[in-house]
């Protein structure tokens, strides 16, 4: 006979239908909507733990209990680990390997911090598994690995939130962008320009032995199997305790082996925002035109010919031809944050800072009632993590959707190919594949090292 808490769990996995399908606000931060007992909150896993990993984790205890934690690292498992149990009081189960987490029954849903090129095998893996999955941003690798995860999330049923979260935090200063935007307050929509920082080079990084605890093999997974490489020097502030030139840790980023680059990385936020106020987040763009751009190594049909050194591009500005004859431009330079122009006027949003004169102009014509909650399908929710366990509820996909997520990163993605390749590509956002260009649609897939393909 099932207990009470085996009973309640089953309730909170097939849905109530009487959720409805709007978002709602978090009443507590000790309790997530529509949960009146402890043994009603939804069980969770994280696989990957430093940096973001743990900040997702440490931002959702209010709302749910973790009880398995995964990482190839054992100091960073057990780092964390420590740190879940002191918040609260009860030790989760430590794996190496992210598939013994997937095997429990008892897990509701896992939230997936590791590096991009391990997301789409974990995410697909796990959804066929039964278990809902909130995936840190860039969603994905490569433009296939999106239409797959889709095909998965419309097989299974389960609910799949990424984590581009400035469309639910920051103060609502994007959603208030985007509301300004839709109220016609620049008129028509002429240009939109994305700065997303500039990535840095790298001198040579030479083979070293790999550090203590780190499975290496298991860390570099579906990605070729290459020696572990780094320097001496240490990073320092956010991503820190780990070389600062490396082919691991934080650095992944600057290796298109693992990541994107700047690209993918504060693309997936701005260009996402971008595009929701475009309203083209089931569209994507006519031509990418790589305008101007440096990568760091010399590069050969594609490909980085040498393994030494960070291979991402170092400097950028990309023109994305949207819907509308918008000019949608992604760049390094200037500030970071979103510049929409538009024929009636101009303001700039990032995380910090909403200005420009149709900012200052809401004093005396503030936003229509609802305008926001418009935008986001309901009230707001307090934690993107909230809204992730409201459409668990609810059995609807929440606010960052694996849809509208693959649209905007599609041109992300286009742009490092362009930049690999040297030219511009013409994409036919119907049929989502490169235009009359059979050597730049081979970018938009990548093979999986033996032994670590999807099992589907």
């Amino acid at each position: 006979m099932p207990t009470s808490r085996q009973t309640s769990r089953r309730q909170f996995l097939q849905g109530i239908a009487a959720a409805g399908t709007a978002s709602i606000l978090i009443p507590s931060a000790n309790r997530a909507f529509g949960y009146q007992s402890p043994s009603e909150r939804p069980v969770f896993a994280t696989i990957g733990l430093r940096n973001q990993g743990w900040a997702i984790t440490s931002k959702s205890f209010g709302f749910a209990d973790f009880a398995a934690l995964a990482d190839v690292d054992t100091n960073v498992l057990a780092e964390n680990v420590a740190k879940v149990e002191k918040q609260q009081n009860k030790k989760p189960e430590a794996y190496k390997d992210y598939r013994k987490i997937l095997d429990r029954k008892d897990i509701d849903a896992v939230m997936i911090a590791t590096p991009d090129h391990w997301h789409t095998k974990i995410a697909v893996e796990a959804m066929l598994a039964g278990k809902d999955v909130y995936c840190e941003k860039p969603l994905t690798l490569t433009i296939d690995e999106g239409k797959l995860i889709e095909k998965i999330v419309k097989q299974t049923g389960r609910v799949f939130q990424v984590g581009t979260m400035q469309r639910t935090e920051s103060d609502l200063r994007f959603l208030k962008a985007i509301a300004l935007v839709k109220d016609g307050r620049i008129g028509t929509v002429k240009k939109v320009t994305c700065g997303i920082d500039r990535m840095e080079a790298s001198a040579v990084i030479p083979e070293v032995a790999v550090p203590e605890g780190i499975d290496w093999d298991f860390w570099l997974g579906p990605a070729p199997k290459v020696p572990y490489r780094a320097l001496p020097e240490l990073r320092q502030g956010y991503g820190g305790g780990v070389p600062l030139y490396s082919n691991c840790h934080y650095s992944f980023r600057n290796w298109h082996e693992y990541s994107g680059g700047k690209l993918t990385d504060w693309g997936a936020h701005h260009v996402d925002i971008a595009c929701w106020a475009l309203g083209a987040t089931e569209t994507g763009p006519s031509k990418i035109t790589p305008v101007e751009y440096k990568l760091p190594v010399e590069y050969k049909d594609g490909h980085p010919t040498v393994g030494d050194q960070y291979n991402a591009a170092t400097q950028y500005t990309i023109r994305a031809h949207m819907p509308n004859d918008v000019e949608m431009i992604i760049t390094s330079e200037g500030d970071n944050g979103i510049l929409f122009e538009g024929t009636e006027g101009r303001f700039f949003v990032n995380r910090g800072k909403l200005t420009g004169k149709p900012v200052e102009d809401l004093k005396d014509k503030p936003l229509p009632d609802g305008a926001i909650e418009k935008i986001y399908g309901g009230k707001v929710s307090a934690n993107h993590t909230a809204n992730f366990i409201e459409g668990m509820k609810a059995r609807k996909q929440p606010i960052s959707d694996v849809w509208s997520h693959n649209r905007m990163l599609e041109i992300c993605h286009l742009s490092n190919i362009a930049m690999r390749l040297g030219r511009e590509l013409k994409w036919d956002p119907v049929k989502r594949e490169i235009i009359g260009d059979a050597q730049a649609n081979s970018f938009l897939s990548r093979e999986s090292r033996k032994g670590f393909e999807i099992n589907l």
